[in-house]
C-alpha cells in the first residue's frame, strides 16, 4: 500500500540504497524534488511529506516531537528492506536523529547512516526560537529575515493561508523539543553547515559528533541556513553521493567523485521522475 508519509523522486524498485529525506520548519516535500536527478539509479530519493502540507494540507500538523518521531519509526522501518540513510535539514535533523534513535535495535541495522543540516546537535536543545505563537504579520516578518523564502511568495495571501498553521507548529514542535538521554548511535553521521548560517553556529553543528561512536564528518559549505537549496550546496551533495555510493558497493563510471567547495573538514571513521501534485507544487514558507 503506498504511504501518504513518502514520495519517491522517482520510485527506483530495483535502487541499492534508499535515502529517505525530512524537510525543515514549515517545508513540504517537495523541497526535494530537484534532487530527483542529484543522484544515480542505484539510489531511491523519498521525502518525508509530514502531515498539515502538500497532498495532506487537511491533518493536523504535529505539534510534539514524541508521536512524530514514533509514527514516522514506523513508515521507516517498513523502508529497511536495504541501506537506508536518513537526511534531515533544520527541523528535520532533529527528527531524523529521534528517527535513528528509535531503529537503532532494528535487525539488519537500520539505518545505516545519519545526514544532518543546518541544526545544532540535539542534546544542546532546541533553537529555542519562540515563534508559533507571533502575530501573522510578525511572524512573516521574521521568515523574512530568515531567508530562504521569495518575497513574492509571502506577498501572496493563499500561500500565507496554506504554509502558516503548518509553520506554526514545526517551530512550536521545535521549541517544545527536549532532549532524552540515551546510548550514542553506532553508525556514520554526518554533519553540515552554512558558514553564514546566523540561527546555527560551526560549534552547534560540530558537536553532533559525541552522539555516535560509528564515525562523524562535519562539513561546513558557503552559504546561509539554506546553503543545500543554493548553488553553494553542491559540495555537500557530491559527499553524500560518496556515502550513499559507497553504501551501494558502486564506484561510479568516472571513480570517486570530487567534494565540491567545502570550508573545513573534521572527518572520523569512513562511512563505508516522481510528478507532483497541485499540493506539492506550492512553494511553502520555509524556516
Amino acid at each position: 500500500m503506498k504511504s501518504p508519509w513518502l514520495l519517491r523522486f522517482p520510485p527506483r524498485p530495483d535502487a541499492k540504497v534508499r535515502l529517505v529525506c525530512l524537510p525543515g520548519a514549515g517545508s513540504s516535500a517537495s523541497m526535494y524534488y530537484p534532487w530527483s536527478t542529484a543522484f544515480s539509479s542505484d539510489v531511491e530519493v523519498c521525502a518525508v511529506q509530514l502531515p498539515g502540507r502538500g497532498g495532506r494540507l487537511r491533518e493536523p500538523p504535529y505539534r510534539r516531537m514524541e508521536p512524530l518521531a514514533d509514527a514516522l519509526a514506523e513508515v521507516v522501518r517498513a523502508e529497511c528492506d536495504r541501506p537506508l540513510v536518513l537526511f534531515g535539514h533544520s527541523l528535520g535533523a532533529l527528527v531524523a536523529y529521534e528517527v535513528a534513535a528509535r531503529l537503532r535495535d532494528l535487525p539488519g541495522g537500520c539505518p545505516a547512516a545519519l545526514m544532518v543540516a543546518a541544526h545544532k546537535a540535539p542534546h544542546l536543545g532546541s533553537a529555542r526560537v519562540s515563534v508559533h505563537d507571533l502575530t501573522d504579520h510578525d511572524l512573516l516578518a521574521f521568515i523574512d529575515r530568515l531567508g530562504g523564502t521569495s518575497p513574492a511568495v509571502l506577498a501572496r495571501p493563499e500561500i500565507r493561508a496554506l504554509a502558516l498553521p503548518a509553520l506554526r507548529a514545526d517551530f512550536e514542535l521545535d521549541y517544545t523539543y527536549a532532549y532524552r538521554e540515551r546510548p550514542p548511535l553506532t553508525i556514520p553521521v554526518s554533519a553540515f553547515g552554512g558558514t553564514a548560517d546566523t540561527i546555527v553556529s560551526e560549534a552547534e553543528v560540530a558537536a553532533w559528533e559525541p552522539l555516535t561512536t560509528g564515525g562523524f564528518t562535519h562539513l561546513q559549505s558557503p552559504g546561509d541556513h539554506f546553503f543545500l537549496t543554493a548553488p553553494e550546496g553542491a559540495g555537500m551533495l557530491s559527499r553524500m553521493r560518496g556515502t550513499l555510493l559507497g553504501l551501494a558497493g558502486t564506484a561510479g563510471p568516472e571513480g570517486p567523485e570530487q567534494p565540491g567547495p567545502l570550508v573545513r573538514t573534521d572527518t572520523g571513521a569512513a562511512a563505508p521522475g516522481a510528478r507532483l501534485s497541485r499540493e506539492d507544487r506550492v512553494s511553502h514558507v520555509r524556516g
